[in-house]
């Protein structure tokens, strides 16, 4: 039961060749015939959000920040809204409900912070180890503390995502899996929780993209 529940998740369910982790890329498919075309309501739509987005990033990042650097978590947060919608569809493979992906983007972007910030700011991230106001006795546990949320930043942006994922499409899984043994005045009720349930999903998908976003985004702007 297990095994058949877990497969769903499994990136390496064909038999002849795997090309379940293409589905990252297939985001990409509905995105450049947009920039060939006379501008439409679609493209507007879309314009509006990144603006919206870019604002905000660029608020959180603060005047110091470096030029463009909005765009970065912009892409991020693009990537992985749709790679969470494209896992809503049936036989499609939700690549972010897998640790491989998610901390190959978190690791990489939480390491170029700290490589930066204690190259260039090392005043300003030592600082960052002691809150102001902290009693001299508690200084080396409060750096203690510090040092070790610092380090497991980027395991909680890839767990946060990774398990998110993972609670949603086994909810639904369960549910589907149940309705051959259900009588028939019950299929109608199941229906209609899958369908509460995908709505459910897709505000997490949406959410949680933005949740990853904006914590990248003030993860650099302490290192500024």
């Amino acid at each position: 039961m297990m095994t058949n529940l877990f497969s769903i998740f499994d990136p390496s369910i064909n038999s002849f060749l795997s090309l379940n982790w293409l589905s990252s890329m297939l985001g990409l498919l509905f995105i450049p015939i947009y920039y060939w075309i006379t501008p439409n309501r679609y493209m507007f739509i879309w314009n509006q959000i990144n603006l919206k987005l870019h604002n905000e990033f660029k608020t959180l990042i603060q005047p110091n920040g470096k030029n463009g650097s909005t765009y970065i978590f912009i892409t991020l947060f693009m990537f992985i809204l749709f790679n969470n919608f494209l896992g809503l569809f049936p036989y499609i493979f939700t690549s972010t409900s897998h640790l491989t992906l998610t901390l190959s983007f978190s690791l990489p972007l939480w390491l170029s912070f700290m490589i930066y910030g204690w190259l260039n700011n090392s005043q300003h991230m030592f600082m960052h180890l002691i809150p102001q106001g902290t009693p001299n006795i508690l200084m080396p546990f409060m750096v203690l503390i510090e040092t070790i949320s610092n380090i497991i930043r980027p395991g909680t942006l890839a767990v946060r995502l990774t398990a998110n994922m993972i609670a949603g499409h086994l909810l639904l899984t369960l549910l589907s899996n149940n309705g051959t043994s259900m009588p028939n005045y019950l299929i109608s009720i199941l229906i209609l929780l899958q369908i509460l349930l995908l709505i459910l999903e897709s505000a997490v998908a949406v959410i949680q993209s933005y949740v990853i976003a904006i914590l990248s985004t003030l993860y650099s702007s302490e290192v500024n």
